[in-house]
């Protein structure tokens, strides 16, 4: 007979249980980011900056088309417009010219030129450091905050991009579909100052390992400490 007391009593086991699985998921975390920041040692962005200003543009720029695709059009772009106050000062069609191959092209140049005016006018021109300030920013989200937070200022940074989406949950270290849940669920597993290194080695894992529709599970590094191997024979 299922009584109350009994229900109770389940709930607490289940309760009880709970923390010890999280602390062996947490430890395996951990193990994972140790094998990948010696398998990946060079954490920095895949996109090309020489401060602040351009990393944040570049990162806009990167939604939606690749680093390369990026790299390749904002040489010219930065050379055209190298501050805060001549992006600003920029008009739509100019700046549509250097980025019309990185797509969405329109809302992106809207976006950069209208944050270019209130890093000028609201931040003296500086990038700011804290979340809320990063996402007063025109086309600027959670994911590009973290990016900025944790390569240019060395803050807890965890960045949730597809490659990081897809590992993270192949590791089952989380469950998640929304990139904000994804994000506070891996914060939980690590120490603060772990986040960037393993934001980075594991979106380097999903683009040079872990691919969307054929994993390199054979050649893996962390195998031994993933069940995605198992599911797919």
């Amino acid at each position: 007979m299922v009584t109350a007391a009994s229900t109770a009593a389940r709930g607490v086991r289940r309760t009880a249980v709970e923390p010890e699985a999280a602390a062996a998921t947490a430890q395996r975390a951990v193990r994972v980011l140790r094998v990948l920041e010696k398998t990946y040692p060079d954490q920095r962005p895949l996109l090309r900056y020489d401060n602040a200003y351009q990393l944040l543009i570049a990162v806009i720029l990167s939604a939606q088309t690749t680093d390369a695709q990026v790299n390749r059009v904002t040489a010219a772009l930065f050379a055209a417009l190298p501050t805060v106050q001549t992006l600003a000062e920029a008009t739509q069609a100019d700046v549509e010219r250097y980025i019309h191959s990185t797509g969405f092209f329109r809302s992106k140049a809207r976006n950069i030129r209208a944050a270019a005016v209130v890093l000028r006018d609201r931040f003296g021109g500086q990038v700011p450091q804290s979340m809320q300030e990063l996402l007063s920013l025109p086309g600027v989200g959670r994911k590009t905050a973290n990016v900025i937070r944790g390569a240019l200022f060395g803050l807890p940074a965890i960045i949730v991009d597809t490659h990081f989406a897809r590992v993270t949950r192949r590791l089952e270290l989380t469950a998640a579909a929304a990139p904000e849940r994804i994000e506070s669920e891996v914060a939980a597993l690590l120490p603060p100052e772990s986040h960037y290194s393993f934001s980075m080695c594991v979106n380097y894992h999903g683009r040079y390992r872990c691919h969307a529709r054929r994993p390199d599970c054979g050649q893996c590094e962390i195998r031994a400490l993933c069940g995605y191997p198992r599911l797919i024979g």
